[in-house]
């Protein structure tokens, strides 16, 4: 997914829906706005309209389909992507910035700690690919990406998948944290940070 196939996917956007309505992308869309460009022909967002919700939401559907054929590119959307996941992605909407604008359509990104959770999440070799590559080029910080996790963990509904995902990030900081935050890193001292922050 490169940014011009983004670009062109929601100019066409703005003009099949043509009210006030803002977008959130995550996925490899989101990644490759960060920095990490990979094939995809999927595109993964937030989208809701700025009023008339109800209304508004048949005719989204209907836009984004005709603008998914027109691309070629498959769309996955929801008015909250926090459903997505069984780790909330904590304050995501306001946790996010401002791409660009195409007529009355906001498209922001997602924060990359929140935009993290759905890699953590499932965890998968290209997953992990994806989270190196934008971490680094992001040069996100390991503490406040630690402590958001930490505190996503704790709002989220009790589940076998929060076990599975708080694994996942102890494993990934041990095996990939000297790849983004150097040599110097220390994984362990951030492991347990992350513990003491995962109390009540």
């Amino acid at each position: 997914m490169s940014p011009e196939q983004i670009e062109r996917f929601f100019r066409l956007l703005a003009r099949e829906f043509s009210h006030p309505a803002t977008v959130i992308l995550t996925g490899a869309a989101a990644g490759s706005l960060m920095g990490h460009v990979r094939p995809s022909l999927d595109i993964d967002f937030a989208i809701w309209a700025a009023r008339d919700r109800d209304a508004s939401w048949a005719a989204i559907e209907q836009a984004v389909e005709r603008v998914g054929r027109l691309t070629g590119i498959r769309p996955h959307y929801a008015e909250d992507i926090d459903r997505w996941s069984s780790v909330i992605l904590h304050d995501y909407r306001r946790r996010s910035r401002l791409y660009r604008r195409f007529g009355k359509l906001e498209v922001r990104v997602l924060d990359p700690a929140a935009w993290a959770i759905g890699k953590l999440s499932r965890f998968l070799p290209q997953d992990i690919r994806d989270l190196v590559a934008v971490l680094s080029q992001q040069r996100s910080s390991a503490a406040p990406l630690v402590s958001y996790w930490a505190k996503a963990l704790r709002l989220s509904p009790r589940s076998q998948a929060l076990t599975l995902f708080r694994d996942h990030v102890e494993s990934f900081l041990r095996t990939h944290g000297a790849d983004i935050w150097g040599r110097s890193f220390d994984a362990e001292q951030t492991i347990r940070r992350f513990r003491q922050q995962l109390a009540p």
